[in-house]
């Protein structure tokens, strides 16, 4: 990938007087840069700089790090807190390389006016990436303040130490804080990469579970999402649209809409239509009034049936994705799976929302989006505005994980306001057009064929992946519902996939196992019956769901342990030892079926085959009249590299676990020929709580010193994987097409 033309390395305002600012020479664009707008993987070859990626666009240390003449530090990143608890973990990683104590620091989250671009928050790479650019900048911070404090104190480089507490201390004896150090101090001065880090020995802040920062409000009803935010003066705008997307509204006429009372003003540039109003409540009655109107679909006919009839006769580009051919002994067994996943929703709790505002010139858009600053790329071009005068703030909202509407409200907000200047506006979707018009995850199907010898080794891996578009998220206009409304439209995106090692519908369909032949092909079907783009894990959850079934399978058909087939072909030391705890802590070797619809099963993958390493381990128990699932034991294991808040990571891989059990036994956009149907949680299910399993554990492997790992995505794949293995252990029966619904399971067991 070559670097984006759209993302200028700027600096932020030399910061004199009482405070401590050190800058760095400007290196070479990095490779991550042209990821930054997608969920592709930095590469961090080829570049001038030895910095971290997500260092290099912005070297200036100011962009990163303040500390004030009273000893506080406050620490900027691109990184946005979507939930995660990113914003807690990269506090604690700037605290430890300061050594403060983290009280004295305050951390602020993407900002365009304020913090580094580091393009999107996704694909668990804040932690990979953002991580190892915060802590460099912090050690070199550190490292200028020991050196001056040096020359305050009358000693030696050598002879002055932080001691956590914001203080320096010389040999002898003699101390200063360092507040004082900084008020003496204007500073612009090159980088080194090589600035020493704190040692895993050493340690006071990382490896420590902090409280989590966005916890309180979120807790005791605070404002904490931008659906609580309120501004003076607000108006309340709802934008109308037809139900569901690829259909168009007719509206009345415009003297019709204005005369209906309570309006405040009618919004409309092209087909792009929006009513704003003083109550909110009115907005909301106003848009149902007039989204009572007919309404028709405008491309062809949505086509119905199985997942595998609809998606493989699409026009297709194919990609190979790994090619291996070694000699081996002549197989006696042979196997051929196919798997499929339906459309899903982001199910965000929170229906998108932005708030935007134009005065004097310059439009401020606030929103919960994962890139923001791809939403001032967008705001900039649908308006028409100089990028320079368009702001753009995020604020937590209530979980999406993925391209959800954020990022379409945002545009929506943006265009009002342009249009309708002065006052702030507040834009929210509503929880049926969320369903409606938010892009979905992608409806996949894979298939397998695998070959095993007489010795039970798999000598023959095919495997075949086919896919609508992972990453169509904005970084302009003709990415957003609004830019293909206005007139003119902006004609939409050319949709390309992301290339491996990160992939999008070909995430992790290259198995780390160790198979000796391969053939590992991706059909990337550009233009599908739905939008699609982001969810967590991408590809990645089908595919680790295929190779994880089809293992199992394997197992069976050998006469073996599927954990022992596992080892038997993984080289990969983590991988084998995060199986190996996690079957320990689970108690596997041992286990026992207790009744005829009582199993367990396994998954496992290292995320993008170089993020974290997740095993997962079930127990679980099927009601045969019913068909329902309780999970009575959920045992998994991470390695994610050096843990920087290990309740935190806990509380990854038990959300994603959470969520892919939902994912794997409920969720299912539902649709007819004309749109989607799934409008409210009736229509599209969740996972409710007394539904989550019983007893979740969650083993963190300690690596102090190794690089971090991201680890938020890691169980989405397992965990499914390892439902349908122990749904197979408890049934005899092998379900390969999720969702796999009570119903679907009732069906198939009520003869057994």
């Amino acid at each position: 990938m070559t670097p984006s033309s759209h993302l200028p390395v700027t600096r932020r305002n030399f910061l004199g007087g009482a405070g401590i600012v050190v800058a760095f020479s400007l290196a070479g664009m990095s490779t991550a840069r042209g990821a930054a707008t997608g969920e592709a993987e930095p590469s961090g070859t080829g570049a001038v700089s030895v910095l971290p990626d997500d260092l290099q666009p912005f070297p200036y240390l100011d962009s990163w790090i303040r500390i004030d003449a009273d000893g506080k530090a406050q620490v900027f990143t691109g990184k946005v807190e979507l939930g995660q608890g990113i914003m807690t973990a990269l506090l604690q990683v700037a605290a430890e390389e300061l050594d403060m104590p983290p009280n004295l620091v305050s951390i602020v989250t993407a900002d365009t006016t304020r913090t580094p671009d580091e393009g999107l928050t996704a694909a668990s790479h804040s932690m990979q990436y953002g991580g190892p650019a915060l802590r460099l900048a912090a050690a070199n911070v550190r490292m200028l303040l020991l050196r001056t404090a040096a020359s305050m104190l009358g000693v030696a480089d050598t002879e002055v130490s932080t001691m956590g507490d914001g203080t320096i201390r010389a040999s002898n004896g003699r101390s200063i804080p360092y507040g004082a150090v900084a008020a003496s101090l204007s500073l612009h001065v090159e980088a080194v990469a090589d600035a020493p880090l704190r040692q895993p020995k050493s340690y006071r802040s990382i490896g420590q579970s902090l409280p989590r920062l966005d916890i309180p409000g979120k807790v005791t009803g605070g404002a904490s999402f931008i659906q609580d935010m309120r501004l003076p003066g607000m108006l309340h705008a709802r934008v109308i649209r037809a139900p569901s997307e690829g259909m168009k509204l007719a509206l009345p006429p415009r003297a019709e809409i204005e005369a209906i009372p309570g309006l405040h003003a009618f919004v409309q540039q092209g087909d792009f239509a929006a009513v704003v109003c003083e109550r909110e409540w009115d907005a909301v009655s106003i848009m149902r009034q007039l989204m009572a109107n007919p309404s028709q679909r405008q491309d062809e006919n949505l086509p119905v049936g199985d997942i595998a009839s609809i998606l493989k006769p699409l026009p297709a580009k194919d990609y190979v994705i790994e090619k291996v051919s070694h000699p081996t002994a002549k197989p006696v067994k042979r196997l051929e799976a196919r798997y499929t996943r339906p459309w899903y929703s982001h199910g965000s709790i929170g229906p998108s929302c932005a708030i935007a505002q134009m005065v004097d010139g310059e439009l401020t858009v606030w929103s919960h989006s994962q890139g923001i600053f791809d939403v001032k790329r967008v705001a900039s071009s649908l308006v028409g505005m100089p990028e320079d005068k368009v702001h753009a703030i995020h604020v937590q909202g209530a979980g999406c994980y993925g391209q959800n509407g954020a990022d379409d409200a945002a545009a929506d907000a943006a265009l009002i306001a342009h249009l309708l200047p002065g006052r702030p506006v507040r834009l929210q979707w509503m929880r049926e057009q969320e369903f409606g018009w938010e892009p979905l995850g992608a409806g996949m199907v894979t298939e397998a064929v695998a070959e095993l010898d007489a010795s039970n080794r798999i000598v023959t891996w095919n495997y075949d992946v086919w896919s609508p578009p992972h990453n169509t998220r904005p970084t302009t206009a003709n990415g957003v519902l609004a830019g293909w409304e206005v007139t003119p439209a902006f004609p939409p995106a050319e949709k390309i996939p992301i290339p491996m090692p990160a992939g999008d519908g070909s995430r992790n369909s290259n198995p780390l196992y160790a198979l000796p032949n391969m053939d590992v092909n991706f059909h990337f079907i550009s233009n599908g019956p739905f939008r699609s783009s982001a969810m967590r894990s991408l590809g990645g959850h089908l595919n680790v769901f295929s190779i994880e079934s089809m293992f199992d399978e394997l197992a069976k058909a050998a006469a073996t342990d599927p954990l022992d087939l596992r080892l038997d072909h993984m080289e990969d030391a983590r991988a084998r030892a995060v199986m190996m705890a996690g079957a320990e802590a689970f108690r596997w070797k041992t286990r026992r079926k207790e009744s005829k619809f009582h199993g367990f099963g396994m998954g496992f993958a290292r995320y993008k085959n170089l993020g974290a390493y997740c095993s997962v381990f079930l127990e679980i128990s099927v009601e045969q009249n019913t068909g329902a699932i309780t999970v009575l034991r959920a045992q998994t294991a991470v390695d994610c590299g050096e843990v920087v808040n290990p309740d935190g990571v806990r509380n990854q891989v038990e959300g994603g676990l959470i969520q892919s059990l939902s994912w794997c036994t409920r969720e299912a956009m539902s649709y007819d020929t004309q749109r989607r149907t799934s409008f409210d949680w009736s229509s599209y299910p969740i996972l409710r709580f007394q539904s989550v399993p019983i007893d979740i554990r969650v083993d963190v492997l300690p690596k102090p010193g190794e690089p971090f790992l991201g680890v938020a995505e890691a169980s989405q794949g397992p965990t499914s994987a390892a439902l349908a293995n122990a749904l197979a252990d408890a049934t005899g029966l092998r379900f390969r097409d999720m969702p796999l619904t009570p119903e679907k399971l009732r069906r198939a067991l009520i003869t057994l």
